[in-house]
């Protein structure tokens, strides 16, 4: 990180970059391909996989936020999943936070089926000291976790990884380079996706690979450009676009859910309320799972979508939803259950979005 401070850093991202013409908005560059000078000369940029002039952009702005020394943007959150676990050789094995997305198990599962990989989870600090050794290859680790809110310290698990000579993969979706930078507490991977808080308006699907030394970052490089999960020029610039607000826009988003969670904790029909200070997700359970329907029937602002830290806000019902593949018995066994909303706080005025969770409320 330079010696400017993060907010000028996002606001500046891309600027000066068109040394010709001098354009304050960094170019967009569509073109697939780029003319070589000469028989074994290239101008840098060759063909749109391997390298685009506006994806350079973002990648070295997003390594800076991070403090890695290389970023891959990819095509979704998952595409970014996947590029960090092709990473690893065949028969590899992982140690996996037990609460997290759904779509991430999803992947593991299947990867599992196959032979490929092998998973184990854990749900505590204590829990990973049982179970690791240095036949685990990586730990993959949601903090705040997806959708319980559980905090794992990511300097402790980096510090069991280091002594098992495994690698720490840390999903940063949930509070972002502004609230959590795992690469500085001893993370060797960060992943995004792209499309939640970091782009922030519901209209990008992107994903994000940091890593903190360039020896792996330039093996994740080569695998992105012979796998392909590339992310579009257009979209690196939009994503560009949507960086420059980010703490303007994430810092509203904390603070109305720190507002919503002091009128969320008095309500008598929520039984508990899950959040960790910080950031702008929340998760509750209700007093009767059998009123969730009417509840999100109710709602006039919020919307009952799936997704999260745009800047609308949005109510997920995780079970159906973004978790429905983790069989009922598993979610269940770990505290996922029924009763359980998910909330994504966006940068609306605050007391319309609490007047519309207590009118929706009273149905309960």
């Amino acid at each position: 990180m330079s010696n400017k401070q993060i907010a000028t850093i996002l606001a500046q991202l891309g600027n000066r970059t068109d040394q010709q013409n001098g354009s304050i908005s960094a170019p967009l560059f569509l073109s697939t391909t780029y003319a070589h000078p000469g028989l074994g000369q290239s101008t840098g940029y060759d063909y749109i996989r391997t390298k685009n002039p506006t994806r350079d952009i973002l990648e070295e702005g997003l390594a800076q936020l991070e403090a890695g020394a290389r970023a891959v943007v990819t095509s979704s959150g998952m595409s970014a999943i996947q590029l960090v676990f092709s990473y690893f050789s065949a028969g590899s094995k992982f140690l996996v936070s037990r609460d997290l997305y759904g779509g991430s198990f999803r992947f593991f599962d299947d990867i599992e089926s196959k032979g490929i990989a092998s998973f184990d989870y854990f749900n505590e600090v204590e829990d990973l000291k049982e179970k690791i050794s240095e036949e685990v290859d990586g730990i993959f680790l949601e903090t705040p976790t997806n959708p319980l809110m559980n905090e794992v310290s990511i300097k402790e698990v980096a510090q069991l990884a280091k002594a098992n000579q495994a690698l720490l993969i840390v999903d940063n979706t949930f509070l972002t380079p502004l609230r959590q930078r795992p690469l500085e507490e001893g993370a060797d991977i960060v992943v995004h996706s792209g499309t939640k808080y970091l782009s922030g308006h519901n209209d990008i699907l992107a994903g994000v690979v940091i890593a903190k030394e360039a020896e792996i970052g330039e093996k994740l490089a080569w695998l992105a450009n012979t796998t392909g999960p590339t992310l579009s020029a257009f979209d690196s610039w939009l994503f560009i676009r949507s960086l420059k607000t980010l703490e303007v826009r994430f810092n509203q988003q904390e603070k109305n859910a720190q507002e919503i969670v002091q009128t969320l904790e008095k309500h008598p029909a929520i039984k508990k309320v899950l959040y960790t200070g910080v950031g702008a997700m929340i998760s509750i359970f209700v007093a009767d799972q059998h009123k969730i329907g009417d509840f999100l029937q109710a709602l006039k602002v919020f919307s009952f979508a799936e997704s999260l830290g745009g800047v609308e806000s949005l109510i997920t019902y995780p079970t159906t939803q973004t978790h429905a593949d983790i069989p009922q018995e598993v979610r269940e066994s770990y505290g996922l259950t029924p009763d359980l909303l998910r909330i994504s706080v966006g940068i609306e005025q605050v007391d319309d979005l609490i007047k519309d969770l207590e009118q929706a409320l009273a149905v309960f």
